[in-house]
């Protein structure tokens, strides 16, 4: 009977060997044999028991390290999935990236109006795109029919030759114009190609864009500084005029310009000043459905101007700290006035202000949904109220009508960038 419960006793122990073995490789550690003297009249299971204790701590740390390392392999598995997901989603998102902002997706929602685009140009559809493209060839086109008077004018062959090739390459253009009408009446596969095609007309446009502009530039030693206008063909977020210069500290102020524009819904951001921790410090849009604002320190006004009929119009705004007192001119005309806008708020200096972009940021943050869309000329600020009569001179183009004292509208005093472009401009010429 003795000798049976010594082997099992030792059973025991071979058994305890074995798993503190398994669990030493488990750890990635080396197998350490602990030999213990035992009296030749003791019980081997009694002192077997009596060692057992360090073998339970290990087990227990072992056990703990297990449910660490599973834990841990639950944790990755889930992350991996996660990321999984997200990837799917972005493919998806980047597949899906010509359907139109507003369609309606399973699974998804329909895409808010207020959604900003900060990447490019705005999404649009086939129809929004033609109406760009041939606003686009139009202005090119009276740019070109200004290139052909100035050369009649002054013989010149080489801005003949120019002029011929740009108009060249405006026929063309016309004709992918023509050929994507006729591809959306007959409703051919080529719609998915609609953002690539799309882009690759909009990069020819841009540098035609260049080269109006550069033979434009031999006309500014035959014309006033002054006299010139800016032209934003397209909505985007890269298009822009950068005034060198901040503004000063100002209790009061008028701004006056001249706008040309049949952009809808609304005409965007004609100008836009921004100051540090204030980018809405003194802000001009129009923007979706909404009417024209003017916003001082972020306070907003709603000015009652109707100007997107594609002519030219002269709009001047006025406003003083004392009670926030505004007006708003309209070709001449009072069309509204109000007070309590941004009272007792002086416009802050050392800011920026940019002409056809919103700031949401400063100096960035352009989104290409408020972007203006148009022309925009004589562009100038005082640091006071203007009266009716002075108004009235600059609308009429009077001989009186004054500058900027603040800013004025000089082609030296500003910074051009994406392509928008500049050329002559009379304002009353223009308006005969």
């Amino acid at each position: 009977m003795r000798d049976t419960k010594r082997r099992t006793c030792w059973r025991l122990v071979l058994f305890s060997y074995i798993f503190l073995e398994s669990s030493s490789h488990d750890l990635g550690g080396q197998t350490q044999f602990i030999c213990t003297s035992v009296p030749k009249d003791m019980d081997i299971c009694a002192a077997t028991l009596q060692n057992r204790v360090p073998g339970e701590n290990l087990k227990t740390t072992v056990m703990q390290l297990r449910e660490t390392v599973l834990q841990q392999k639950e944790t990755i598995m889930n992350q991996k999935e996660t990321i999984r997901e997200l990837t799917s989603k972005l493919a998806r998102c980047e597949s899906q990236s010509g359907i139109e902002p507003g369609d309606a997706r399973p699974g998804g929602r329909r895409k808010d109006a207020g959604t900003k685009n900060t990447m490019g140009d705005v999404s649009r559809g086939p129809a929004d795109t033609l109406s760009q493209l041939s606003q686009t060839l139009q202005s090119l086109k009276q740019r070109l029919e200004n290139l052909e008077q100035f050369s009649r004018s002054n013989n010149s062959a080489q801005a003949n030759s120019l002029k011929n090739l740009l108009q060249s390459k405006i026929d063309d253009l016309e004709k992918q114009v023509l050929s994507r009408v006729n591809s959306i009446d007959e409703g051919k596969p080529g719609l998915r190609n609609e953002t690539e095609q799309r882009g690759r007309v909009e990069s020819t446009l841009t540098s035609l864009h260049h080269r109006i502009t550069d033979l434009e530039k031999g006309q500014r030693e035959n014309r006033p500084l002054d006299k010139f206008q800016l032209t934003f063909p397209l909505r985007t977020n890269y298009m822009y005029a950068k005034v060198k210069k901040s503004l000063p500290e100002m209790y009061a102020l008028t701004v006056c310009m001249w706008l040309k524009s049949n952009a809808s819904p609304g005409v965007g951001t004609p100008f836009s000043y921004a100051v540090p921790g204030q980018a809405n410090e003194l802000v001009l849009i129009e923007w979706g459905n909404n009417p024209m604002e003017i916003l001082i320190n972020d306070k907003v006004a709603k000015l009652p101007f109707l100007i997107n009929d594609g002519k030219w119009h002269h709009i001047c705004v006025t406003w003083t700290t004392r009670d926030g007192v505004w007006e708003a001119y309209q070709d001449s005309v009072k069309r509204g006035t109000g007070e309590n806008l941004a009272p007792y708020h002086p416009i802050k200096p050392q800011g920026l202000l940019i002409l056809g972009q919103e700031q949401d940021t400063l100096g960035g943050g352009f989104d290409a949904t408020q972007a203006f869309v148009g022309d925009l000329a004589n562009f100038h600020i005082w640091d006071r109220k203007l009266s009716e009569g002075e108004i009235y001179n600059l609308a009429t183009c009077s001989s009186k009508a004054q500058v900027g004292n603040v800013f004025a509208w000089m082609e030296t005093s500003l910074d051009i960038y994406g392509g928008a472009s500049k050329w002559t401009f009379e304002a009353c010429r223009q308006m005969n």
